[in-house]
C-alpha cells in the first residue's frame, strides 16, 4: 500500500489547452478515491499522469513518498485496469493473469501460488484454463483486475472499467471491485463518468469540472453539503431541482418566492444557512432534491405548498417520478449549462416561463398526468446558491 499525493499537479498541451488546472489530492494507504466528473473534464488525464502515461507540466507527484514525476510507468510500481479488457485471446486464464509476472521472470511455484490466490480471490477458479472468448463480460472483466491485483502494486488505477457491461452487470462487478479492493486493502484511484458508481464504490469522490477540482469529500457529504451549484447537480439521481427563487421577509416568517408562490420557510433552514438573511430581495438559485417533495394529499398538514402541473408519471413500484412544470424562471448559468450538455438535454433558455422539476412520490399517489398537485416541500433542507458565483450560501 502506498500513500499517492498530487501537489498542484497541471496539464498543458502544446497549444496551451489546460486539461488539468492545478490538481491537489492526498489519496492515503487503502483509500479509495473516485474521480468524476462530466466528459472532457481531466480525470482520466489525471489518472493517466499519476500512471505515468502523460507527463506532467506542473507540479509533483509523489507515490509512497517517492517523488516519480520523472519515473517512467513501469517503474512506478502502479497497475492499471481499463475499460477495454486488452485480454490476450490465445492464452487461457491463467496465463493472462500471469503474464505480467513471467517478463519479471519470477520464480514458477511463486507465480502459481499468486495466480492461484487471485483466481480464488475473483471467482475465477473454475476458469484459469479456459480463453477469453469462452468468457462472459463480467469474467474478462475479473480476469483484466486479476492481472493487476496479481502484481501486488502499491495502487490500482482504474479508469471506467465497466463502462462496456451492461447495466445489471455492472451493478455486479461495482459490486465486487468494491468487495475486493476493500479486503485487499489497496490505494485505489477509479475514474468514472457514472455518478452512481462514483457514490456507491468511493471512500471518497473527487468532482472535476474542465480540468478543475470541484470539490473532494465522501460521498454523503457531497450529497447532502455541494459545494457549489455544479456539484449539486452533478452528484443525485434523479438531479437536484433547480429553479430562481426569492428570499424575502414577512412581519412573522421568511417566505420563498417561486414565480407568484409563497413558500413559508423553515427556521432550521435560517439556523443552518443564516447566510440566506444576507440575500433578501434578491434572486437566488434555490435547490430542491426529489426527495424533499410529496404529494400534500399524503403528507401531515403545515407544509410549504408549491402547486404544480404533472408532466409525466413514471412508475418504479417502490416509489413514482413525477415530472412536473411550475410558472418559475429556471436557473440558466455555465453550471447548469454544461449539467445539461453532460446530460444529452437542449441548451436552456434563460426566457422560459416554466421550469421541470422532478419529485419522488408514494406509490399511493393519485396523481395524473396534466392535473395541478399540490406538493409539500421540506423547506428545512432546500439548497441555496448564488446566481453568480455558484457557490452555495452557508
Amino acid at each position: 500500500m502506498a500513500q499517492v499525493s498530487l501537489d498542484d499537479v497541471s496539464k498543458v498541451y502544446t497549444d496551451g489547452t489546460r486539461a488539468v488546472d492545478g490538481l491537489s489530492l492526498d489519496i492515503t494507504d487503502g483509500e479509495l478515491l473516485v474521480l468524476v466528473g462530466p466528459s472532457g473534464c481531466g480525470k482520466t488525464t489525471a489518472l493517466r499522469m499519476v500512471a505515468g502515461l502523460e507527463d506532467i507540466s506542473e507540479g509533483v507527484l509523489s507515490i509512497g513518498g517517492r517523488v516519480v514525476n520523472r519515473v517512467p510507468a513501469r517503474d512506478r510500481d502502479i497497475a492499471m485496469v481499463f475499460q477495454s479488457y486488452a485480454l490476450y485471446p490465445h492464452l487461457d486464464v491463467y496465463d493472462n493473469i500471469a503474464f505480467g509476472l513471467k517478463l519479471r521472470k519470477m520464480p514458477r511455484a511463486e507465480i502459481e501460488r499468486r495466480v492461484t490466490a487471485t483466481g480464488a480471490t475473483l471467482g475465477l477458479s473454475e476458469h484459469l484454463r479456459r480463453r477469453p472468448r469462452a468468457l462472459s463480460g463480467g469474467q474478462r472483466q475479473r480476469v483484466a483486475m486479476g492481472r493487476a491485483i496479481v502484481r501486488e502494486p502499491q495502487a490500482f488505477l482504474m479508469d471506467e472499467p465497466l463502462s462496456n457491461l451492461d447495466a445489471k452487470l455492472r451493478v455486479q462487478m461495482r459490486t465486487e471491485i468494491g468487495r475486493t479492493t476493500r479486503r485487499l486493502g489497496v490505494t485505489t484511484i477509479y475514474v468514472t463518468h457514472d455518478q452512481t458508481e462514483a457514490m456507491t464504490l468511493g471512500d471518497r469522490v473527487a468532482v472535476m469540472r474542465k480540468g478543475v477540482l470541484q470539490q473532494v469529500a465522501s460521498p454523503q457529504e457531497l450529497y447532502e453539503r455541494p459545494a457549489n451549484m455544479f456539484v449539486a447537480g452533478f452528484i443525485g439521481s434523479p438531479a437536484m431541482n433547480l429553479i430562481t427563487g426569492v428570499f424575502t421577509r414577512s412581519a412573522e416568517d421568511v417566505l420563498l418566492c417561486i414565480g407568484d408562490q409563497r413558500l413559508r420557510v423553515d427556521p432550521a433552514l435560517l439556523q443552518a444557512r443564516p447566510g440566506v438573511l444576507a440575500y433578501l430581495d434578491r434572486p437566488v438559485a434555490v435547490g430542491i432534491r426529489p426527495e424533499e417533495m410529496w404529494d400534500a394529499r399524503l403528507a401531515p398538514a403545515g407544509g410549504a405548498l408549491l402547486h404544480a402541473a404533472v408532466d409525466l408519471v413514471e412508475g418504479l413500484g417502490s416509489e413514482l417520478l413525477v415530472h412536473l412544470r411550475v410558472a418559475a424562471p429556471g436557473v440558466v448559468t455555465d453550471d447548469t449549462r454544461e449539467l445539461a450538455r453532460d446530460a444529452g438535454l437542449d441548451p436552456l433558455d434563460s426566457a422560459a416561463p416554466l421550469t421541470e422539476l422532478v419529485a419522488r412520490f408514494s406509490p399511493r399517489s393519485q396523481v395524473g398526468k396534466d392535473k395541478v398537485v399540490a406538493v409539500a416541500v421540506d423547506t428545512a433542507r432546500l439548497h441555496v446558491f448564488d446566481l453568480e458565483s455558484g457557490l452555495t450560501i452557508q
